[in-house]
């Protein structure tokens, strides 16, 4: 009788492991995010993966593609309907409404997360991915609108690719200016409707700017002579718009105003931007945000004023690994220690140990398994450890280590026990 052989599960499409091998990279992302928003004096808030339905419906709206298309919805035990959150923003006002964090009150707020969107996988994009994100409440003017673009910029200066980025901008002003602006809009949108995709003529009716959004070169081209929204700014809007544009100009932030910027969300208002990057084949936005004062009230709070930006972690991961700058990062392994034989294992230990409670930044790895030494030095090797501590009971005798260069020519040298500490600090500049 044949064994049944059990099929393997596999990881569900789109949502991806992050290997030994990759997250160190992620780490170095994630902890280069926590120091440039620290340095802007913002502060981290957390928000549940699973929130109400409604939540997303009411924020992004109804009829864009995340609600339409892409969201992981549920109904529970009790009937209620939830969804995996597919951004972080609604979550954040939401919380902020709920513990009156808002209104009245300043707030700089970030987080960074995991998002859920039922898309199709590419690389870089997945139905699982994490989000970084920026948020502000209750200061309307230009000012907080250029320190949230000058944080995000300071992000790709960290990074080290701030010539591989462009910043997009644009005005959506007011609602009462969308509503004259989208009068004269659809007019002109009816009069290409043979060239509009069935996507575009779906919102013709229910959101004409998200055609110009459209993604497909036929529509873009039906769309280039389309009336510019910012033509159509109220006095209020245009004056918020000159005023980011001459701070942009005045701290020396190259950009570009984009009429057709008018970012997949509802939500939005006034001023709009986009970083951009050619560097991972097609032209793809890696940051994107804008002002949103509406929300806050749309969600049930008190009238507050929000601006912010969102960046997915998997496209700036992808960027550093395209770039070949994920090289220089810091090994996972400073140091391996060894031991030549059982009866030296405890202090090899000891000294590991030792070193870790002096140096803590050091990162120290035991040699565990036994082994000879060829075996051992070829672990230590694998680890990518600048140095080996080579212990044998001669070494263990006379209170020593041996230390062996194994990414430099240089020959071993013994060091006494008492020294290892200042020479581990001279050796990596500790």
């Amino acid at each position: 009788m044949s064994k049944l052989v059990s099929k393997q599960i596999q990881a569900i499409r789109g949502m991806n492991d992050c290997l030994p091998s990759e997250s160190g990279l992620w780490q170095y992302v994630e902890s280069s995010i926590r120091q440039v928003v620290a340095s802007y004096g913002y502060q981290e808030i957390r928000t549940p993966i699973v929130e109400s339905t409604d939540l997303f419906k009411r924020s992004i709206g109804e009829v864009t593609d995340i609600v339409e298309k892409e969201m992981y919805t549920f109904t529970d035990r009790n009937s209620d309907s939830l969804t995996l959150r597919p951004e972080g923003t609604a979550s954040v006002v939401r919380a902020g409404n709920e513990h009156g964090l808002l209104y009245n009150q300043q707030q700089r707020l970030w987080y960074m997360g995991q998002m859920f969107r039922h898309e199709r996988p590419q690389k870089g994009r997945y139905r699982q991915f994490h989000q970084f994100g920026v948020e502000v409440f209750g200061l309307a003017g230009p000012d907080i609108d250029t320190e949230v673009i000058l944080l995000s910029a300071r992000l790709w200066k960290k990074f080290g690719i701030s010539q591989n980025v462009t910043l997009e901008i644009n005005s959506l002003g007011s609602s009462e200016a969308r509503v004259a602006y989208k009068e004269q809009l659809v007019a002109f949108l009816k009069t290409r409707e043979s060239e509009l995709d069935e996507d575009s003529l779906r919102r013709l009716q229910s959101n004409p700017l998200r055609v110009l959004d459209s993604k497909n070169p036929q529509v873009q081209n039906a769309v280039k002579d389309a009336p510019k929204l910012i033509d159509y700014l109220d006095e209020e809007s245009a004056k918020h718009f000159k005023e980011l544009c001459e701070r942009l100009d005045s701290l020396d932030v190259k950009y570009r105003v984009n009429p057709a910027l008018v970012r997949g969300l509802d939500y939005y208002n006034r001023t709009v931007f986009e970083w951009v990057t050619d560097s991972l084949g097609a032209q793809g936005t890696v940051c994107a945000g804008g002002r949103y004062d509406g929300l806050v009230e749309q969600l049930g709070g008190k009238a507050t004023q929000g601006v912010g930006f969102a960046m997915g972690l998997e496209r700036i991961v992808l960027m550093l690994q395209t770039l070949e700058l994920d090289k220089s990062l810091v090994e996972v392994v400073d140091i391996y220690v060894t031991a030549m034989n059982g009866s030296v294992e405890l202090y090899a230990r000891q000294i590991s140990e030792a070193l870790r409670d002096a140096l803590p930044q050091i990162k120290v790895m035991n040699h565990c398994g036994g082994g000879n030494f060829k075996k051992q030095m070829k672990r230590a090797d694998q680890s990518g450890a600048s140095i080996a501590l080579i212990i044998g009971q001669d070494e263990m005798a006379l209170q020593q280590v041996t230390v062996k260069y194994l990414r430099e020519k240089q020959p071993q040298e013994t060091i006494s026990l008492c020294d290892l500490t200042r020479f581990t600090k001279k050796l990596f500049n500790v």
